[in-house]
Formats: structure tokens, sequence, C-alpha cells
């Protein structure tokens, strides 16, 4: 049964988003939408439509590579948040969700006054990291410039936000599905780490 355009072009997407291994939700849309033959300018599912069309195509398609892949990334996370507990270390994103691929990183939020105690930290636990920042919208509309740090591990990338202490109880918005981060403590993240790979949750990518 045709489920319409926007449901087409969500699967195309994440087709896309599986097989070509693009992160941008928005640029996999347009790029569905023109392979389908639609106009641009036509509605396009929203950023959860494809986001679920991501999470079904893995199952039925991903196989072992793809379930490896999530279970390194889970139980990464516990290794990275073992490491930054000081820091009240927050998983988020497509390691909750499922919605990953292996462009994805590895996605955490920890919280520090000033944010550099988690830089030195890093530093005499003799860990390499990159700095850089990125903008995270709340709810009220707010948007922060939020610093970050990303490490590198075997086959793992892991990008680790860092808010002020303040911020631990208001999460950001996640841009997929317009609500607030579902930000996972370390307890259930080991949880969701001891669970079935098929046991995906819903936490954004």
């Amino acid at each position: 049964m045709d489920r319409g355009p926007k449901h087409a072009i969500a699967e195309e997407a994440a087709r896309i988003i599986c097989v070509e291994q693009l992160i941008d939700y928005r640029a996999a849309k347009h790029k569905a939408a023109e392979r389908l033959g639609y106009p641009t300018r036509a509605a396009l599912p929203d950023n959860a439509a494809v986001q679920a069309a991501v999470i079904e195509y893995q199952r039925l398609f991903g196989g072992a590579e793809y379930r490896e892949h999530l279970a390194r990334m889970r139980a990464g996370a516990l290794t990275a948040m073992t490491l930054l507990q000081p820091f009240e270390p927050r998983l988020v994103g497509g390691a909750v969700s499922g919605a990953v691929t292996p462009a994805h990183h590895l996605q955490l939020h920890v919280f520090a006054d000033p944010a550099e105690a988690v830089d030195m930290h890093l530093l005499n636990a003799g860990v390499e990291f990159e700095q850089d920042e990125r903008s995270f919208r709340y709810p009220d509309g707010r948007e922060l410039r939020i610093p970050l740090v990303r490490l590198e591990r075997p086959g793992l990338a892991i990008d680790v936000a860092i808010f002020p202490v303040d911020e631990l109880a208001r999460p950001p918005v996640n841009p997929l599905d317009g609500r607030p981060y579902r930000r996972l403590d370390r307890d259930e993240a080991e949880r969701l780490q001891r669970a079935p790979i098929d046991t995906l949750d819903d936490g954004g990518a």
C-alpha cells in the first residue's frame, strides 16, 4: 500500500544514511526526494520519521556489522563514562536510540565549571583529544555554544559536550525529534549495554 511521498522519502533517506553513511538528515531528505522524482520544494518528512526509518532499516538490513558496531558504541560509552565520572556523564544520541551507522560518533554530555576542568582531567589521565564547539537549542528558544572535546578510540569516535553544571537538569532540544534530549546516567547506560541489541530506545542521534 502506498503510504504517500513523505513515507517514501523517509525510507529512501534512511537507506541513504545507512548505505552512503550520510549524517545530515536534511541533506539525506533532499537527496531522497530528488532520486524519487519529488520536487525538493515539496513537504518533506520530519527528522523523527527519518530516524525511525533508520532504526527499521538497520533492524532489517544492518546485520552483524550493525549489531557489532552498536554493541561497541554502548560498551565504549561505559568506558568513557567511567573516565569522565567526576563530571556526571550522560549518554545521548544514536547509541541509545540505535539510529547509527559507522559514520556516527558516540555522544556524551558532561557538566563542569569551568569547562576547562574536563580538559585538565583528560590531560592528567594522558588522554589525547581535540577541541571543538557545538550549538545547542533549548525549549525556551535559547541557543548556547557549548565546548566539545573529541576522543578517538579504535573504531570509535567520541564527542563530549561540556555543559555548565546548572544545565544538568535542563537538557537542550534534540534536533531529530524536537524534544529535550534523553540523557542516560551510567546505571541506565549499563542496563542498556546488557540488554539485547534489538532493545532500542528513544534517545535521538
